[in-house]
């Protein structure tokens, strides 16, 4: 009898739940394939934002290629002088976004802000932290189509 076979004459629910446990054993193989990770933040919470460069740290760490995008209020973090809540330590480890953004950076992520967010601002590149440019769209929206990547958006 062929597996084909075999399988036709297994229970519906024996079936989906075999099926199941083999996408599941093949996902920490799948998990291993990720090369470069692309995270995508924009919301204005200051955990959020911590969370979301906590995460992006350990991809770091990890040895994953990382980019950030940072667009709308979360461009805020990138700036020399932020608002209060960019430097606000959170609980429970007291840090904040910018300093784990800083972070990141310092173990090699690729940080860029949105092409628009300066221009809306009124400022120049001279407004922010070493370390974070502008983003080409072109190039970004390669990144973010690149089927080895992984896409992490906050």
């Amino acid at each position: 009898m062929t597996l084909a076979k075999a399988f036709l004459r297994v229970p519906r629910m024996a079936a989906l739940g075999l099926t199941l446990t083999l996408a599941l054993a093949a996902a920490p193989a799948a998990a291993k394939d990720v090369r470069r990770l692309v995270t995508v933040l924009t919301d204005a919470a200051p955990q959020t934002q911590l969370m979301a460069m906590v995460l992006t740290l350990q991809a770091l760490e990890r040895g994953v290629e990382t980019e950030i995008l940072l667009c709308g209020p979360a461009g805020d973090i990138a700036l020399t002088a932020p608002p209060e809540t960019a430097l606000a330590p959170q609980p429970p480890a007291g840090l904040n976004p910018q300093a784990a953004l800083r972070t990141a950076i310092g173990k090699g992520a690729r940080v860029g802000v949105c092409a628009i967010y300066l221009p809306g601002r009124g400022a120049g590149p001279e407004a922010l932290i070493e370390g974070v440019g502008v983003a080409r769209p072109g190039a970004m929206a390669r990144d973010l189509l690149d089927r080895r990547a992984r896409v992490w958006s906050f």
